[in-house]
């Protein structure tokens, strides 16, 4: 084991290597996600008895791609060479007009797998015009941001469409000429009754991190506006998991779609993961001494409740520790600096509510401190995933009494 923790053995971690999980309703009556067993230690090390799936070896290369060598020298400069699992396997039905269902966790490079064959479509044909849906300010940032590095030199305008901004600007944009908007559904649906966007004028549609949409109470939003759509369309979906609730969307959605799958595990399997038991201590003080720990480069750190980040927040600065927030109460401004800060590493902590364990793509991430345990054992795997990424190490550490 690293030397992440105080000196003294009382102050290690204790490992467990338990399966016990429970599958009982929570609160809000669905049943289809499991909620931590009484005894949450035991699901922490629940992932080293999964089944490690074959490492993907690429045998192809995006020069091989049939699409345009202005997107094609777009992806070489991204530093993109081999296509992952979803992208080689997503990319060529939708280059062929297929509607795609794709399942795969966050991190394995979706975006770009829906990105590349959707901008080779409307570069060759400029009567394509594409809609992409998000469910949080930040995934849809980080959509807008990839799609202006891969739509360099090519004249494709997109428009991002968000709320906690000012809403005239897009307003504006939309009366001008775009090719691309990718929004959130509550800010599409405020520019739908503004009139000055009509989702049927969209040939190409992609909803991303559609069982997140579900979670934050969007599925109405996303109804309405697939009920808006044009019949004439291009449709996919992404997700990370299925339910009834999305197999009725994605029946009203999609015509004879293709479905990849590329779940392979829970949890990546070169994320080391460990509980550290508090035993009397207070979590403040046991964060403060992990985080001056050697190895603790760029820590993520989540907790259950936005005053609770705040709070935690401001104690760690008083300690003299650079950290960020970021949660609901931000405005966008505010949580964009404080993801730019993290990513470019002007601070080295960041602090987050659940608002950040999915979607977002971070590089180099050496630790997740889950200061609060998540509410479900899927909320776990997502904060988890933030660490381990692009192949490298990362750890994940969960403060347990």
């Amino acid at each position: 084991m690293n030397n992440y923790y105080a000196n003294s053995s009382r102050n290690r971690p204790s490992r467990f290597k338990g399966r016990s999980f429970s599958t009982r309703r929570n609160r809000s009556g669905r049943g289809d996600k499991r909620s931590w067993s009484t005894d949450q230690t035991l699901l922490i090390k629940k992932a080293d008895l999964e089944p490690t799936a074959e490492v993907y070896q690429s045998t192809a290369s995006f020069v091989e791609l049939a699409v345009s060598n202005r997107l094609k020298e777009n992806i070489r400069t991204h530093g993109y060479v081999s296509p992952t699992p979803i992208q080689a396997q997503a990319i060529p039905p939708i280059l062929q007009g297929r509607d795609v269902i794709g399942i795969a966790n966050t991190g394995t490079g979706k975006t770009a797998a829906f990105l590349i064959p959707l901008l080779h479509k409307m570069y060759t044909d400029r009567s394509q015009k594409a809609l992409i849906i998000a469910p949080t300010r930040e995934l849809a940032g980080q959509i807008e941001e990839e799609c202006r590095k891969f739509n360099r030199g090519m004249s494709l305008v997109s428009l991002l469409c968000i709320g906690g901004v000012n809403i005239n600007p897009q307003v504006r944009g939309l009366r001008g000429r775009v090719d691309i908007v990718i929004g959130t559904p509550g800010r599409l649906k405020d520019l739908e009754s503004r009139r000055v966007l009509n989702f049927a004028n969209y040939n190409n549609i992609v909803l991303d991190e559609v069982d997140r949409m579900l979670d934050m109470g969007f599925i109405h939003d996303v109804r309405h506006i697939v009920s808006r759509l044009s019949p004439n369309r291009q449709s996919l979906f992404f997700s990370a998991t299925l339910s009834p609730q999305l197999q009725e969307v994605m029946d009203s959605f999609l015509r004879d779609p293709i479905t990849i799958s590329v779940k392979s595990q829970e949890t990546a399997a070169n994320v080391d993961q460990d509980v550290v038991k508090l035993e009397g201590r207070q979590k403040l003080d046991l964060l403060h001494d992990l985080l001056i720990q050697e190895g603790f480069d760029k820590v993520l750190v989540f907790g259950r409740t936005k005053w609770g980040i705040e709070r935690l927040s401001k104690q760690l600065e008083q300690r003299g520790f650079g950290v960020a927030a970021l949660h609901g109460n931000k405005t966008h401004g505010q949580r964009q600096k404080a993801l730019e800060q993290f990513k470019n590493n002007h601070i080295k902590v960041l602090l987050a509510t659940d608002i950040a364990s999915r979607g977002l793509d971070i590089a180099d991430v050496s630790h997740v401190i889950n200061y609060d345990l998540p509410e479900t054992y899927e909320d776990y795997v997502h904060r988890v995933g933030r660490t381990g990424r692009a192949n490298k190490k990362g750890v994940a550490l969960s403060f347990v009494d």
